[in-house]
């Protein structure tokens, strides 16, 4: 069993046993109900997702100095995850909006900033998808992934900086999380982490796999 195969195993028993805790043993959320176990979903697909891009951020740094198409696959691999937790994200947020505030999207700072992070990242995606030169593709993406970081930052700190009633998670009092919610949270988030690590992983052998047959292709044709 190789390692994409081991972390992917490991992976689906964390995220199987987070499952477990999130409607086994967290308990109901007495104003919301179970309707707050999204909760357990929604926070580790943000995390997550600002994780994924500021791996692109390093990723793309790493090509600019070093040239490695390694690097470039490595951004590439985290930014379409990274587009798909954050669509996640914005989507379980709204029906958590929704039995909250009974609102399914308001124009609150961290929302906002979220939505157009996801267009900022959902460009960049197209970008990579366009047809150029591998290696000006790669530049162009790795530029684009340095600039776009930019925003990432902006949504962490955009209840902090303005008038958010997106709720704190981990406030100076805690969040009103209890113990057994604490609990669970870290258990989805390791879990989403090990997910996340296993995607990626399969993604990059993908990458790889595709370039060298696209450079066996154009050696025999040549």
């Amino acid at each position: 069993m190789n390692i994409r195969s081991l972390l992917a195993l490991v992976a689906g028993v964390a995220f199987f046993g987070s499952q477990l805790l999130v409607w086994l043993y967290a308990p109901v959320e007495a104003t919301l109900g179970p309707i707050q176990k999204i909760f357990y979903i929604h926070m580790p697909c943000a995390v997550w997702s600002l994780l994924s891009f500021f791996v692109v951020f390093v990723a793309s740094v790493a090509y600019l100095l070093r040239r490695s198409l390694f690097w470039d696959r490595v951004a590439g691999a985290a930014a379409e995850l990274g587009v798909v937790l954050a669509l996640l994200a914005l989507v379980s947020g709204s029906i958590w909006a929704r039995v909250s505030w009974n609102v399914w999207w308001t124009w609150d700072p961290r929302l906002t900033t979220t939505l157009v992070m996801w267009f900022i990242y959902a460009g960049y995606l197209l970008i990579r998808s366009l047809s150029m030169q591998p290696g000006r593709r790669a530049v162009v993406s790795a530029v684009l992934g340095i600039v776009a970081f930019l925003d990432v930052p902006l949504v962490f700190y955009s209840a902090r900086l303005w008038r958010s009633i997106h709720p704190a998670v981990f406030g100076s009092s805690g969040g009103g999380l209890e113990p057994e919610m604490k609990l669970t949270l870290f258990v989805s988030l390791g879990a989403f982490g090990l997910l996340w690590a296993a995607i990626v992983l399969a993604r990059l052998w993908q990458m790889e796999t595709a370039d060298r047959i696209e450079a066996r292709i154009i050696w025999k044709e040549h």
